[in-house]
C-alpha cells in the first residue's frame, strides 16, 4: 500500500471580516497517498484554493480561525510554527500558483528564482543551484534552457512561464505538488501539454499531486480520485471513473453537463448551472446547493450529510435524493446519457 502523505480531517477555515464570518472551508476531509493524483473541482469561491493554501500554512492571519486537522506524514500542519512550515514549504510540499505572471518576481531572472529554493533548502552554492535550474527547465520542456535560465519572466510566453513555475515547484523534489488552476488563461493545446507534463513528472519524482480546477475535463485523464466542492463543502467524492460514469450529486451533473462533447449532436448552447454560488457569510439553510438545484424538494431544507449512498464503497455524496431517483433523472455521464433537466 502506498505511503499516506496527507490526511485532512474535518477541516474548517473561517475569516473574520467587517461583514461577518466567512466560512471558506467547512468540514472538508480527504486523504492523499504517494503516487496519487487528487482532483479538487468546483466553481470560483467553492473553497478549493483556501483548502490548498491551508495545507502549506499560507492562510494564517490574526483574523483566521481553524478547526480540524491537516496531517502531513502524521504531523499537524495547523500546529507547526513558522520555522517548521518554512522547512516544509517548497521542500516537501510545493505549490504551482494560478497566475505565473503575478507569482514570478519581474526583477529577478527565472534561474535566480528557481535557484533560491535550492540554495535555501539544500544549502547548495550558486553555481550548483544554477546548473540544477537548467536541468529543471529542460525537464519541463523549455528549449535552449542554458540561455533561457537568464531570461526575465516578461521574456517568456504564458505557457513557458507556467512551465517555469512547475520547475520552481519541483526544485527540491517535493513529496506533494499542489497545482492551483495550472492551465488558466492557456490555450487548449498548451493546457493538455501542462497536464501531461505534471502527470509525467509525478511519476519521475515519485510524488503525489493535488490538481485544483473548475473544469472536470482537465482532471478526467490524470486524477485517481475527485473531490467536488461547493460553498466550502465537499458535495461528492469518488474515484474518477465512478464519478464520471455514475455521478450522484446534482451539482456534479451540472459541471459534467457544461463540458462540450464531440460524440453527440451539436448543441446551440452549452448547459449551464442557473444562479450564482451563495454567500459564505449568509449561506442558505439546509443543502447549500438547494437554491440552484432543479431537483430540490422539502427535505432539502435540512442539511444532508456526506455519506455513502450507492453500492460502491468510497463513493460519497451530500444529497437527499435516493439512488433510484438520481438514476431516473437525466444525468450527464461519459456513457452518453442526456444532460440534467
Amino acid at each position: 500500500m502506498a505511503e499516506r502523505l496527507i490526511e485532512v480531517k474535518d477541516l474548517k477555515v473561517q475569516f473574520a471580516t467587517e461583514d461577518g464570518l466567512v466560512k471558506a472551508v467547512d468540514s472538508v476531509s480527504f486523504e492523499l497517498a504517494r503516487g496519487q493524483v487528487l482532483g479538487i473541482v468546483g466553481e470560483s469561491g467553492s473553497g478549493k484554493s483556501v483548502t490548498a493554501m491551508t495545507l502549506l500554512g499560507l492562510t494564517r492571519d490574526t483574523n483566521t480561525r481553524f478547526e480540524g486537522e491537516v496531517l502531513y506524514k502524521g504531523r499537524d500542519v495547523l500546529k507547526m510554527n513558522e520555522g517548521e512550515l518554512q522547512d516544509v514549504r517548497g521542500n516537501e510540499m510545493s505549490m504551482i500558483f494560478q497566475d505565473p505572471m503575478t507569482s514570478l518576481n519581474p526583477v529577478y531572472t527565472i534561474g535566480a528564482q528557481i535557484s533560491e529554493a535550492i540554495q535555501i533548502h539544500e544549502r547548495a552554492d550558486k553555481h550548483v543551484a544554477k546548473q540544477r535550474s537548467v536541468e529543471l527547465l529542460k525537464q519541463v520542456g523549455i528549449p535552449n534552457a542554458e540561455s533561457r535560465v537568464d531570461n526575465y519572466p516578461h521574456e517568456f510566453s504564458g505557457g513557458m512561464r507556467q512551465r517555469a513555475m512547475i520547475a520552481m515547484a519541483l526544485a527540491c523534489n517535493p513529496d506533494v505538488l499542489i497545482a492551483d488552476e495550472p492551465t488558466t488563461a492557456l490555450d487548449v493545446t498548451i493546457q493538455a501539454q501542462i497536464i501531461e507534463l505534471i502527470d509525467r513528472l509525478k511519476d519521475e519524482f515519485n510524488s503525489a499531486v493535488i490538481l485544483i480546477t473548475h473544469d472536470l475535463g482537465v482532471v478526467a485523464d490524470v486524477a485517481d480520485e475527485i473531490v467536488v466542492m461547493y460553498a466550502g463543502r465537499v458535495v461528492e467524492r469518488a474515484d474518477t471513473r465512478k464519478l464520471f460514469y455514475d455521478p450522484q450529486h446534482p451539482y456534479t451533473w451540472g459541471l459534467l453537463g457544461s463540458i462540450p462533447r464531440l460524440d453527440g449532436p451539436k448543441q446551440e448552447r452549452l448547459h449551464s448551472i442557473k444562479g450564482t454560488p451563495p454567500s459564505l457569510i449568509n449561506a442558505p439553510a439546509g443543502c447549500k446547493f438547494r437554491p440552484r438545484c432543479p431537483h430540490a424538494f422539502d427535505k432539502c431544507m435540512e442539511e444532508p450529510r456526506l455519506e455513502n449512498r450507492v453500492e460502491e464503497p468510497g463513493h460519497l455524496d451530500r444529497c437527499w435524493l435516493t439512488v433510484d431517483q438520481k438514476r431516473s433523472l437525466r444525468v450527464p455521464t461519459l456513457a452518453g446519457t442526456e444532460e440534467a433537466a
